[in-house]
């Protein structure tokens, strides 16, 4: 048990250290992009980021463990669809480029399922934070936390993925998930045919109802273009987050997928 904790307390200290440097870069940006106008917005920043370095705290401490028992026991099986052999056969950077495309795929069909009414309870706190940063990224209930990483791990194992390719894409997503979520105005022009710019993750957050289903990749912008959930109509100045008039507390965020009589008796929706 102590070495379990000491597991979580690690890497509870490496991302807090990540953390201040990715802060500072962020902090940084939107000066340079907002000049004194980012003053305005430091309280509630503040405010949100709080929360969510909190459920970051949470899901290290409780979840580590139990991601590194599960990684390996679905090592310990050995079988893929895809013998793993081929993989090795690559260069490094085209098995891991492959790795994360391959992530964002399965990323993207887990998140549209994130938003049926089966999994939106958990999925949910994702989408209080109605003043979204780059740190948004770790606004996630546990068990939501652990089915996405379940359900990613899983279809790459199963798809023979090598360990260096499966940690190379949690990297590149994780870090690029971070940049999405940051308040820029970026939609990336042409490039947009082909990644995710900020402006459209950020309209994927946004209160209106057309928002709802759409724009659900993390890094490849041609999976929504692909399954028609692709929409920016520009850069995203509307509001943001779920209101839907349920407690935003901690502990309220942590309970309330539990609520059956919300859940179960109607679909949700998202006002």
């Amino acid at each position: 048990m102590l070495e379990v904790l000491e597991m979580a307390a690690r890497q509870l200290y490496t991302a807090f250290s990540n953390l201040i440097m990715l802060a500072v870069f962020f902090v940084l940006l939107a000066y340079l992009l907002k000049g004194k106008e980012v003053y305005k917005q430091v309280k509630p920043a503040l405010t949100g980021s709080a929360f969510n370095f909190s459920l970051m705290s949470v899901n290290l401490l409780l979840l580590t463990p139990v991601m590194s028992i599960i990684l390996t026991y679905l090592y310990g099986y050995q079988w893929s669809i895809i013998d793993r052999s081929i993989w090795y056969d690559l260069p490094q950077p085209v098995a891991i480029f492959i790795a994360v495309f391959l992530g964002d795929f399965i990323g993207y069909w887990r998140h549209r399922f994130e938003h049926s009414r089966f999994l939106w309870p958990l999925h949910r706190v994702h989408h209080t934070d109605e003043h979204m940063n780059w740190l948004t990224l770790q606004r996630f209930h546990p068990l939501n936390y652990l089915t996405t990483f379940i359900i990613d791990t899983s279809f790459l194992i199963l798809l023979g993925v090598p360990p260096f390719a499966i940690v190379a894409n949690n990297m590149i997503r994780n870090y690029y998930g971070y940049f999405i979520h940051a308040d820029i105005p970026w939609t990336y022009g042409k490039w947009s045919a082909i990644f995710v710019s900020p402006a459209m993750h950020r309209w994927h957050h946004a209160t209106q109802r057309e928002a709802y289903q759409t724009n659900f990749a993390t890094v490849f912008s041609v999976f929504d273009r692909a399954f028609g959930t692709y929409r920016v109509p520009g850069p995203c100045n509307t509001d943001l987050g779920v209101r839907d008039g349920y407690s935003k507390s901690f502990f309220g965020e942590l309970l309330h997928p539990f609520n059956f009589r919300v859940y179960w008796r109607k679909k949700p929706k998202k006002e």
